[in-house]
């Protein structure tokens, strides 16, 4: 609840002392009016107020209210209560409709409209001090009317923060208050008002109060049918007070805008957000977000600020952490770097904290009642964002880095490289535990996996030592949802392909098992492709990948044929009924050099291989063949490598596979 404190009654304007003294001259209480005139008098008692309010004309209530708003003071309750009993719901019902034009009070029909309006909204916020008066259903219904109020566009009315104030008292006071507010277009009003709010203010500070009030009310589908651009607009304002301000309510953005940007809803506010045209936003959200992650805060709201980053770069672009920075009260110019690194080590520190908690959780104090699965869930929760965060980070810096002119000074860059292989090292070292305690399934482990894995396609020679020792474990990592490792080997795919170029990444893969789950990944991937899921990236890498293992001569697989022969018929599927001439020889290379291994007569006597299928096997190869020759087609061209590792498989094997040999030569 908001500090009483913090809310004041109007003080008396002149329009009202007018009405006050004209309502004095025409009650028929002398005593009171004694003491009006004179000029010592300290205040009137609650007494005479509570018996001009119980009486039978409208204008000695009035007066009694005018008389309240001089002498009772914000937080005296009990008085509060006792004068809205005396004056009753009724009467401060007619005065509001009489203040919007709806209605006469007895004393005066319209012309002191203005007067009433602000007579009314002005008590009904004091009333509204007490929890009892705010949550009844008097009070709920007027909040409609009070909207109006608020609609009226009347420039300087000296009512509108008595508006909100009664706004927020009223929806903090009951559930009905809050559904009142969100049903009567609270939203709506709210994104039309906020830009002309002054920055810092109490205004803003009630009006971000209430966005936050309603957000509870949302869903995915009410933002996405009803609300998107006036949230976009309210988030655009916020941002200004997260970056302008340096008090308190600059701590109130942070908490709201890390709500926004946390919601079920964020995916569709991201849509939003990317089409406004001013940039002025997003510079406020990189300028507030430098601020907190440079300043000692606490680290609830440093992560905060993290969520923030990761957003806005989800909205905007890596580039978005790349800047210029404007700060309140500093003239000396920011570097356009500063964000970025800021956001880095910042990322850097969350993840050796949340990673070295998670596994406290999960491996030692699970021993005690006071590790529970939902805390496990909540840092996997915030890991994700972190590491999404790193990534995103990851392919900013490698862009950069092939890009000539950089955007990033030399110094700048090998701080950010330091940085990440900090980060990394970290990641590993929390693998190398999971490996340990013989863990293998966890969301948590699998992103690990897949950010380790963004990291070497980059910088496939980083942490060499660590990664033979982990490869195994990696590509043997499986999600909470998955039946068998599968995304943990997509996301290592590029870092594999790159390896498996050298005689040294093919011997780590093939010792350490991983070259199965590769060849398993494909199949799985195969028969995606076949289902209507295309993948072709991850498709052609694994095909890349094994190809490479397959070529080195120094490594055999003579032992394993089960797996290969799986692969053979996996590859005689997805190509039966394909015209697409680079999975036709991508394939075809695959079993060129899987035939070295083999021939035809143990294919037929294995159990799991058909004649069928080497029916294919054998098309498959006679399809690659024909490509060969004077009036080769682009795509052929364009294969040249893989036909000529067909050509020369077919004149190694091709005596002992007399059914392919009869295909290609038909």
């Amino acid at each position: 609840m908001m500090n009483v404190e913090n809310i004041h009654f109007v003080n008396g304007t002149n329009e009202l002392s007018h009405v006050l003294n004209e309502l004095l001259q025409n009650i028929e209480e002398p005593q009171l009016l004694q003491q009006q005139e004179e000029e010592q008098s300290q205040s009137v008692s609650l007494q005479d107020c509570l018996k001009l309010l119980k009486g039978e004309r409208d204008e000695q209530r009035l007066a009694g209210l005018l008389l309240v708003t001089k002498f009772c003071k914000s937080d005296d309750l009990v008085s509060l209560r006792a004068i809205y009993d005396a004056v009753g719901p009724h009467f401060l019902d007619r005065l509001l409709r009489t203040g919007l034009g709806k209605g006469v009070v007895s004393s005066g029909s319209g012309e002191n409209r203005d007067a009433y309006l602000q007579l009314s909204v002005t008590v009904l916020s004091a009333f509204c001090r007490v929890s009892e008066i705010a949550s009844s259903k008097e009070m709920v219904s007027k909040v409609p009317m009070i909207f109006e109020v608020m609609s009226m566009n009347r420039s300087g009315m000296p009512v509108l923060e008595e508006c909100y104030e009664f706004l927020y008292l009223v929806s903090t006071a009951s559930e009905d208050g809050l559904t009142a507010l969100y049903e009567s277009g609270g939203i709506k009003l709210l994104a039309h008002q906020m830009s002309a709010l002054p920055d810092g203010s109490h205004l803003m500070e009630l009006a971000m109060k209430l966005v936050q009030l309603m957000l509870k009310k949302l869903s995915q589908g009410i933002v996405e049918n009803d609300h998107l651009s006036e949230l976009s607009v309210i988030v655009t304002k916020i941002a200004r007070q997260f970056a302008l301000l340096q008090n308190a309510l600059k701590f109130e953005a942070l908490h709201l805008l890390s709500a926004i940007f946390s919601s079920e809803y964020s995916a569709l506010l991201h849509d939003a957000l990317r089409v406004i045209q001013n940039e002025n936003w997003s510079n406020h959200m990189r300028d507030g977000v430098a601020t907190i992650l440079q300043n000692r805060v606490a680290p609830a709201e440093k992560f905060e600020a993290l969520i923030l980053a990761e957003s806005m770069v989800s909205i905007k672009g890596e580039g978005w952490l790349i800047g210029q920075i404007n700060l309140p009260n500093v003239q000396d110019p920011i570097p356009a770097d500063r964000c970025l690194l800021l956001v880095l080590e910042s990322s850097r520190v969350e993840v050796a904290v949340l990673l070295n908690e998670l596994a406290y959780s999960k491996y030692e104090a699970s021993k005690s009642s006071s590790s529970t699965a939902e805390t496990i869930i909540s840092k996997q929760q915030k890991v994700t964002i972190v590491f999404s965060l790193v990534e995103k980070i990851i392919k900013l810096i490698s862009n950069i880095g092939e890009t000539e002119g950089h955007l990033l000074d030399e110094n700048t860059f090998i701080k950010a490289i330091n940085g990440l292989n900090e980060t990394i090292g970290v990641v590993l070292e929390y693998l190398q535990d999971a490996k340990e305690h013989g863990q293998k399934v966890g969301n948590d482990l699998l992103a690990s996996v897949r950010l380790v894995g963004s990291y070497l396609a980059e910088a496939p020679v980083a942490c060499e030592d660590k990664i033979t020792e982990l490869l195994g474990y990696m590509l043997s990592v499986e999600g909470e949802h998955e039946s068998g490792p599968f995304y943990s080997v997509c996301f290592l795919l590029p870092m594999l392909c790159q390896k498996t170029m050298k005689i040294e990444g093919c011997k780590l893969l093939a010792s350490s098992g991983g070259y199965k789950a590769v060849v398993d990944c494909l199949m799985k991937l195969i028969e995606q492709n076949r289902n209507g899921v295309e993948n072709n990236g991850c498709i052609f890498l694994a095909c890349d990948t094994i190809m490479n293992l397959l070529k080195m001569e120094q490594i055999t697989f003579s032992e394993d044929e089960s797996t290969f022969i799986s692969l053979l018929k996996a590859l005689a599927l997805w190509t039966e009924k394909t015209n697409d001439q680079s999975v036709v020889m991508m394939a075809s290379s695959i079993c060129t050099l899987i035939f070295d291994m083999t021939s035809e007569n143990a294919l037929l006597n294995h159990p799991s291989l058909s004649s069928s299928c080497l029916d294919s096997l054998s098309r498959l190869i006679a399809r690659s063949l024909a490509s060969w020759g004077q009036d080769m087609s682009d795509a052929a061209k364009a294969d040249m490598d893989l036909l000529e590792i067909v050509t020369a498989g077919y004149s190694r094997w091709a005596d002992r596979f007399p059914q392919i040999q009869k295909a290609v030569e038909r």
